[in-house]
This record gives C-alpha cells, structure tokens and sequence, in this order.
C-alpha cells in the first residue's frame, strides 16, 4: 500500500507570501497521487518528479490566502494494494480585523454580538465610552467555542441585568502582532427612570461610582431649604388640629386601627399590605380604608407622618440624589424593581445595598396607595419582615425603599439546595449543599417569628408561600417579596372573574368558597408553607389542575406527609389543617414547637409509618 508524507520546510507564513510542500510517496506498483486543492484560494502549481522507488509531488503555494486557513492540505495516494494519505494544515498569519459588531441584543442577558477574524489570536478588550470597560461576573466578554469557521472567533459582550446606568457607547478593541482595529456601538437599555425629576443633573446616573461629587447650586438650596421648612411648619399645624378634631370628635384615627374595632368586622381582619404582597386586592373602601389624614409627602419632602396604633409614626424620606441603581432585579405588576447602592441610611455604614421599588402610572388613587402602604409598612418593625427603610418621593417615579435579600425568594433557594438542583436548569445559585433538618427547622421557625408578630398587629397575610419569603445571608429568612411573585410563579395563581388572582392552592376551605379572610387562614397557609419547605419547594398538589386542588380542598384532603418530614412536624401541619377554622393551632403555640424542635431536631425519621 502507498505511504504518504508531506515534507514541509516552512508552515507558517505572513499572507500573502509564498510557501512549498513536498509529498513523497512509495508503494508497489507505484502509486498515481495527487493534492487536494479544490479549496484552495492560493495560486499554486505541482511538479513530480520520480527518486528510485519514491514519488514526489511538490505543491508551490504563490500569495498565500488567509482563507485558506480553513481547510487542512491532504495528499493522497492510490494503487491496487489500496489507499494512502497525509496532512498538514496551514498558518497564514494576517492582521486582525472586526468582521462585524451589533448592537445589543436581549437574551438570557444582554449580548453586544461581534465576530473578529485574525492569526495570531487577536486580544480583545472594551471602551465604555472611552474609559476602561471594568470586567466583572455581571459584565463579561465570552467567545462561542466550537464553530468551524477557521481563524474567525465568534462571541459577546455579556451585561447582566442593566439598566440606564450601562447606557453609552461601547468600543471593542482587538489587536494581534501585524495590526489592530476597533469598532463602536452604542448600548442604551433602558431609560433613566429618574430623568425626567432630575432636571438640574443631580442625581449620578452616567458613572458606577456611587461617591461621585455633586454640585448644586447654593441660592436655589437656600431656596429650597426655606420652603421645605415652611411647608414642615404648615404640615406639622395641619396634622395637630387633625388630631385634635378626630380625639374630640371621638372618632378613631383611619391610621390607627384598634385593636377592639379590629376585630369588629370581616373587612378589618382582612386589612393586608398589598406592596409586600401582604393581600391581594385593597381594602375594603368603609372601615378599611386609610385615607390621607397627614401631610403630603409632596408637600413636605423630609418625611410625612401618620397616626398608627395610637404613635406618631413619620415615614422616612430618601433623598434621590442619594441613591444609585445598579441593575434591574425584576418587574411586578405595581413597576420595576433595582438593586440599588443607597447612602445615608445607616450611622454604621456611608453606603448599603437596598431594593428600590417603583411605581409605575402614578395617578392621584396610586399616589394615595403608595402614601398609604408606606405609612402601614413603617409600622412593621421585625427581625423577620424585610425591612423598609422608606420612600423616595422627590419627583417621578416614586420609590420605596427595602433591605436587599441576596439569595432571593425562599422557594427558589428551596429547589436549588434540594434533591433535584441539578436537574433544575433555571437555578444558578452556588451550591451551599442540600438543606439539612435543622436548617429546614430552623427556616420554618422564622417564618412563624414574623407571623406570631403580624397576628399580634391583627394583620392578616393572604398570600404566605415561600415564594413570598426571602432568604438573606446567614440562612436568615424573612417574610416579604416585592411584588414580583404573580409574574414569576403565575402558575401558582389561579385567575378568578377577569382580573383577581388567588393563590388556591394555599387556601383554606372557607377562603376559597366564601373569600373569608382570616388569621386562621393565615395558620393554613403556614401549614402549606411546612409543606413546601420538606419537599425542598415543591408545588402544593402539583399532580392536580387548579380546579382539581380545588376539589381536594373543599373536600377534606390533605397534602402527602413529604418523606423528609418528621413527624412531629407532620402533626404541625395536621393542626393547620383542620376543616373548622376555630379549630386549628394558634401561631404562637406553633412558633413555640418549632423552636423546640429547633433546639432538639428529632434523632431519626419515621418516613415509613
């Protein structure tokens, strides 16, 4: 048979030179070859010539072609015995050059698309408007591997998540040994939301530096100042004859809802705090409704007050100059919600890390709900309800302003530290390993803390699911979501007469039937959330439609014992679960159990019995 190899001197080469391979054969009877050049771009010529029993077929490749770094050069010889061939690929070096570079494009994250073509490899680095682009795990260039188009190198600029602050123009630089080039795009992805209530440029938007020195004006600050403290002045008077008009009158204060007329009617049991999903729709437009007996936030840009629980309560004002978006973090149905790096909050540090909510469409009925929602959620001052620092309400959109929870809601930690994380593709949380007993106990346990408070407020939740936890560092969990939950978890709701959506699957009999809102059904629903929390997050009844888990409910059924499950809390949820809501436990004696079993996990589980 034939064997074939192919001399070459020189394989690497500047295009546009000139290189020469020697293919020498033997074989008996001697073999007819010949060169693979169909593809070829080259000018070439062959000539053989015959050395004893050796054949040799010289290829003389003349202004060498860059694209013929594309193909391998194959000679290959044939005679009666069978086959033979050799290979060789080519290295033609040229400069480097931007075949092409898009402007962004939406995908998993945004992507600047480009592709470069050049031999050596081209280095590749980025301008943001003509600055240094600083790399990040939020901001990344990654090439496509694996593509069979020579020297051309495919890939992206990769943004997680940006938002007006990333808007700008991007330049991508490449270079290698024989040349550079670079190409620019500009990049806007979303409008600055605080624009149009910046007019003097105020607020740092255009640089990721949160310290950047602002400037302003002193004569229109001593302005300002004076009519803020003439407003104050005015405010403080109004809010104190109110208060004087409503004791003498003997009316109760619309922001403070006694505990005797809290539990007067159905409407009052079922006041909820729609920002954090506390409740799905208002209250009710009588009894529950807390109109604005208070100065306006407007009016009075330092805070605005209220009287809750029979205290003065002032809802703090945030400076908007003050905060710095970062990225978005998602959408809800009220507006978006960033990461946000805000100062001035606390003594102890000069800047932390919070969630801005927005508030799209602010009419005047939506202006009254958000004033409304942040006079009730300062009330709520627990170590296991997310935290709400307050509002920012110096122009459009209005904001408010909440502790950040790094590790998202509960039920997608739940599902990303359970059983099944790897078979999970939406979840990308490092893996901390499966949740343990005590862990999952211990979760548990604070969910109850911040009920047993809420109860005590005689607030009644609506909607408490693990997606509407959120989970801190330190395993540190609490109860709170903004606002995002009914978009993400959809399946989750189930839509009732257009527009109402009800969390079914976590509502007892009498909510379903009757919409009876209750602190018992509040205890239901923790015993759902026991559920959820030893399934590692899975869905209630999730082999059932909606109309089935209905059925399920109303007619007695109860949830599966989850295998991981102790018993004792198993018997938890059996108390949340009874039919009659008089009935089942009481928060407190539920709190009171889990923390027990927190400080001595049972030694072994029954999953058998």
């Amino acid at each position: 048979m034939p064997q074939v190899s192919i001399v070459a001197p020189q394989r690497t080469i500047r295009e546009g030179g000139n290189l020469t391979f020697v293919c020498k054969v033997t074989g008996d009877p001697i073999p007819t070859v010949w060169w693979h050049t169909e593809h070829l771009q080259s000018n070439y010529t062959t000539q053989e010539t015959i050395s004893g029993a050796t054949l040799e077929l010289a290829l003389s490749l003349v202004d060498v072609s860059s694209k013929d770094n594309l193909y391998n050069l194959t000679c290959e010889a044939e005679n009666r015995a069978g086959p033979g061939e050799d290979t060789v690929p080519l290295d033609i070096q040229f400069p480097v050059t931007i075949l092409w570079l898009r402007e962004p494009e939406q995908q998993h994250n945004w992507c600047f698309p480009f592709a470069v073509d050049g031999n050596p490899a081209p280095n590749i680095s980025w301008l943001y408007n003509g600055n240094p682009l600083p790399r990040s795990g939020f901001i990344y260039t990654q090439l496509i591997p694996d593509i069979e188009d020579g020297s051309v190198q495919h890939g992206c600029l990769f943004l997680n998540k940006p938002t007006h602050l990333n808007n700008g123009d991007y330049t991508l630089i490449v270079q290698n040994g024989l040349g550079s080039d670079r190409d620019t795009v500009n990049g806007n992805f979303m409008d600055n939301p605080f624009e149009s209530s910046d007019p003097e440029g105020l607020i740092p938007v255009t640089t990721n530096r949160s310290n950047e020195h602002v400037t302003e004006n002193l004569e229109t600050r001593v302005f300002g100042v004076s009519v803020a403290v003439g407003l104050a002045v005015f405010a403080c008077t109004f809010l104190l004859l109110m208060v004087l008009v409503i004791n003498k009158c003997g009316q109760r204060s619309k922001f403070g809802i006694h505990r005797a007329s809290v539990l007067g009617t159905e409407d009052d049991l079922a006041v909820s705090l729609r920002f954090m999903n506390f409740g799905a729709s208002p209250p009710s437009s009588d009894e529950g409704t807390l109109d604005s007996g208070l100065s306006s936030f407007v009016e009075n840009p330092q805070y605005f007050c209220g009287i809750i629980k029979d205290k003065d309560m002032c809802v703090q004002h945030i400076k908007r100059q003050d905060i710095v978006l970062k990225w978005e973090l998602g959408e809800g149905a009220f507006g978006k919600v960033y990461l946000a790096e805000c100062a001035n909050l606390s003594p102890d540090s000069d800047k932390m890390l919070v969630a801005i909510k927005t508030l799209k469409d602010a009419n005047e009925s939506t202006r009254q709900d958000f004033q409304r929602e942040a006079e009730l959620l300062t009330v709520l001052q627990h170590e296991h309800i997310v935290r709400f620092y307050g509002v920012c309400a110096d122009g459009e959109p209005l904001a408010m302003v909440f502790e950040y929870m790094r590790h998202g809601d509960l039920n997608r930690f739940l599902r990303a530290h359970g059983p099944d994380a790897r078979i999970l593709e939406e979840v990308k949380m490092p893996p901390l390993g499966q949740l343990t007993l005590p862990q999952m106990l211990q979760i548990a346990a604070q969910i109850a803390s911040g009920m047993v408070y809420l109860a005590s407020l005689h607030f009644v939740h609506r909607d408490l699911a693990t997606r509407n936890c959120l989970v801190g560092e330190g395993l540190v969990v609490k109860i709170g979501d903004f606002g995002m939950s009914r978009d993400i978890y959809s399946t989750d709701y189930y839509r009732v007469g257009g527009r109402t959506m009800l969390p079914i699957r976590w509502m007892p009999p009498e909510s379903i039937m009757y919409r009876k809102f209750t602190t018992e059904s509040d205890i239901w629903s923790f015993g759902v959330v026991l559920w959820e929390i030893f399934t590692y997050g899975k869905q209630p009844w999730y082999q059932l439609s909606n109309s089935e888990a209905i059925e399920c409910i109303t007619q007695g059924r109860e949830l599966e014992r989850p295998r991981t499950c102790p018993k004792e809390v198993h018997l938890l949820m059996q108390g949340c679960w009874q039919r009659e809501p008089q009935q089942r436990l009481i928060i407190k004696d539920i709190h009171s159990r889990l923390v027990a079993l927190v400080k001595s996990p049972p030694v072994y589980l029954d999953i058998l019995e």
